[in-house]
């Protein structure tokens, strides 16, 4: 129960990481959103931005692997990088083929599938 709280807890206050970062973007200030989106990936996933913003989709791949995080981080994890798409199509270009790799693990090796991430998984087709 009490790993439950503590998952629990981490993802509220992602989601609340979230919720300023996009208040940011809708603020006109996207260089603060992404020093907050970077850091937040550096801190909560342990995912440096070099990785991140690797075209090069082995380097994400090998860190998928080795990171071993749980459904419900990497669940989170999604979310940051789905809210990512649409600020420019070189963005998405990086992003979108990386949600996918998420979405396929969570679905083969924790057996989780969701609605959202279903519907998700067919609006990112439209940025690869």
């Amino acid at each position: 129960m009490y790993r439950r709280d503590l998952l629990k807890s981490e993802i509220e206050r992602l989601a609340q990481v979230l919720a300023r970062i996009m208040g940011l973007k809708l603020d006109g200030k996207p260089d603060e959103a992404l020093a907050i989106f970077n850091e937040t990936i550096q801190t909560a996933f342990l995912l440096d931005e070099t990785i991140l913003n690797n075209p090069d989709l082995d380097h994400f791949k090998d860190w998928l692997n080795k990171a071993e995080l749980s459904s419900e981080k990497l669940d989170s994890l999604s979310e940051f990088l789905y809210y990512e798409l649409g600020t420019s199509a070189e963005r998405n270009k990086l992003i979108a083929p990386k949600l996918n790799l998420i979405y396929l693990q969570l679905s083969e090796q924790y057996k989780v599938v969701h609605l959202v991430n279903l519907h998700r998984q067919e609006i990112i087709q439209q940025y690869l």
